[in-house]
């Protein structure tokens, strides 16, 4: 995957706000609205653009319980993480999941309604699973940043 500058202007623009028509990117990347919705479909072809979201609130929506959950597995088998890997991309609950080096296993970030709600999700997602060996969970007090923006690069600098 390979981009030049100006894919990494457009780039640093469609990170800020996603809404922006091509009109606008173009003009702020020095591009024509055509040339910048080519390139924009280019790089969502070729996965340097993952998505395009919005960071919506969790207590806006109702879900203002919000924790970081540390995971180790039972065994480091490519079968069991696979398992695990699947669970938390089937549960809503978890926004987030990495899987990591060292200590603990997998960092996830979980919301809740309530702690009866995170309590009811702990029982059923983590307890019954054989393959979990512990977990920890730490309540987050003050979500102080969030979003996905990612520091772009100028290719040309290397």
């Amino acid at each position: 995957m390979q981009y030049d500058r100006i894919d990494a202007r457009i780039l640093e623009i469609v990170q800020k706000n996603n809404r922006l028509t091509s009109d606008v990117i173009g003009e702020m990347a020095g591009l024509s609205a055509t040339a910048c919705q080519r390139r924009l479909k280019r790089l969502r072809s070729e996965g340097i653009i993952e998505g395009d979201v919005s960071v919506v609130s969790p207590k806006a929506v109702g879900r203002p319980i919000q924790m970081l959950v540390l995971v180790n597995l039972e065994r480091d088998s490519p079968d069991t993480i696979d398992r695990f890997k699947k669970a938390i991309k089937s549960s809503a609950e978890i926004v987030n999941g990495c899987s990591v080096t060292g200590e603990p296993d997998f960092v996830l970030y979980v919301t809740a309604r309530s702690m009866e709600d995170y309590d009811r999700f702990t029982q059923k997602f983590f307890y019954e699973n054989s393959d979990i060996k512990s977990f920890r969970t730490m309540v987050i007090l003050d979500r102080v940043k969030a979003g996905f923006a990612v520091p772009i690069e100028d290719p040309s600098k290397d």
